[in-house]
């Protein structure tokens, strides 16, 4: 899939063969430890020192045991060396047993890799309410070799997949005279994305010093007009997070909120979050394209998104482009049980180039036009609303006969 990477002052460049092991200092790799029948389960992250770690979690109430073990590691110092993640089962709603095994998977990790426990993360997804095969996930993490030295970030993106159909990449990278910044996110998720945050799995590296409170913020700032930007199938999971880690190892002297760097990293990390909000969106359980919604004139950035949210977000939206269907009536709907005040007789809407709607009422467009457009693997949706000065993109997918098969069988 060809992934749209836009940087404003064009500094910030695509590597094609970069992964999150490019920054320096980073090792990864993934392998089958037999939670899954064949597929790979267990992947891992590692850092030569200890990194500054920033994270935003799942907003749902019931947070499995993994997170709760991962938010201690992170708030105990606020740095990680090491992530251990495993796919195929959730450890979600499983009580003390599921605490006490997310706490040994911690332990079992940390002592392959030689470091404290508390600067280790455990990541886990799949199945809701099975307890962990922990034999199997043991022998596995006894099982890996040269992780400081593991070079296979490709390994990692496949270890973490549940129902995604691909793996999820990017990486950047930033010259200067004196140094090589470099930037780079893997994810994944295609079913249960409803984002507020996270209802999947992202993780970012970079070789950038950044103080932690910069960190932090910046993912927070960047989160809201990316990762919380994308629905599948309006699901929120238990687990799942977005995760950075910056080792400094680039060597730069530490960015703070105050330096003009921080908006070029600001610039670098909204790119990569962007890029894997639009492949998760993309994957979407059983969909066959990618459905982009721009809002503009909102009377506030919140009014713009949830305005493109509800309309990424409606079932009949996305039936509609799925059958290549331009009932822009399913649209307006949308925005108006948004919840937003809106005036109606102002609303413009267009399906790709075409103009549907002006002014509230609908103009005369060629059927068959707008059918042929719809055929397209990305779809682009824009509603103004003129009452202001504000928007917001919201990315989703269609939602095809696929989505209920997989769903129905998703545990067979």
């Amino acid at each position: 899939m060809k992934v749209e990477v836009l940087s404003k002052k064009e500094k910030w460049i695509a590597m094609n063969n970069g992964n999150i092991c490019t920054p320096k200092g980073f090792s990864a790799g993934g392998l089958h430890c037999g939670i899954k029948r064949k597929r790979k389960d267990l992947g891992w992250i590692y850092s030569e020192v200890p990194a500054t770690a920033a994270a935003v979690y799942t907003t749902n109430q019931f947070q499995a045991p993994p997170l709760k073990v991962s938010k201690e590691s992170i708030n105990t110092n606020g740095f990680l060396q090491g992530v251990i993640v495993n796919s195929g089962n959730a450890n979600s709603c499983t009580g003390k047993e599921g605490l006490q095994n997310a706490y040994k998977m911690r332990q079992i990790f940390a002592d392959k890799a030689g470091i404290e426990p508390h600067n280790v993360a455990v990541i886990s997804t799949g199945v809701i309410g099975e307890q962990l095969p922990m034999r199997k996930i043991t022998k596995g993490v006894e099982s890996i070799s040269g992780l400081e030295n593991s070079n296979d970030g490709c390994s990692f993106e496949e270890a973490i997949l549940t129902t995604d159909t691909f793996t999820k990449h990017i990486c950047l990278q930033l010259e200067t005279e004196n140094k090589v910044y470099t930037i780079a996110g893997a994810a994944k998720g295609s079913g249960m994305v409803h984002p507020n945050m996270a209802t999947m799995l992202g993780f970012v590296t970079t070789d950038i010093n950044i103080d932690p409170e910069a960190l932090q913020q910046a993912l927070r700032d960047v989160t809201a007009g990316t990762f919380n930007m994308i629905t599948v199938d309006g699901d929120t999971s238990t687990n799942d997070m977005v995760l950075v880690l910056a080792n400094g190892m680039a060597g730069n002297k530490q960015w703070t909120q105050d330096d003009d760097e921080y908006v070029l990293f600001k610039e670098g990390l909204h790119i990569v979050c962007q890029s894997l909000s639009q492949q998760i969106a993309r994957d979407g359980e059983g969909a066959t394209k990618l459905i982009e919604v721009q809002v503009n004139g909102a009377v506030t950035t919140h009014d713009a998104q949830v305005v493109a949210k509800t309309i990424v977000g409606s079932s009949l939206v996305k039936t509609a482009v799925f059958g290549q269907d331009p009932n822009w009536g399913r649209i307006v709907s949308a925005v108006g049980y948004s919840g937003i005040t809106i005036n109606t007789e102002k609303i413009k809407l267009k399906i790709g180039p075409i103009l549907i709607v002006e002014d509230g009422m609908p103009v005369s467009f060629c059927e068959e036009e707008a059918k042929s457009y719809l055929k397209n693997e990305k779809i682009e949706i824009t509603v103004d609303l003129h009452a202001g000065n504000e928007n917001a993109t919201a990315w989703g997918c269609d939602l095809s006969y696929d989505y209920v098969r997989i769903n129905a069988s998703y545990r067979t």
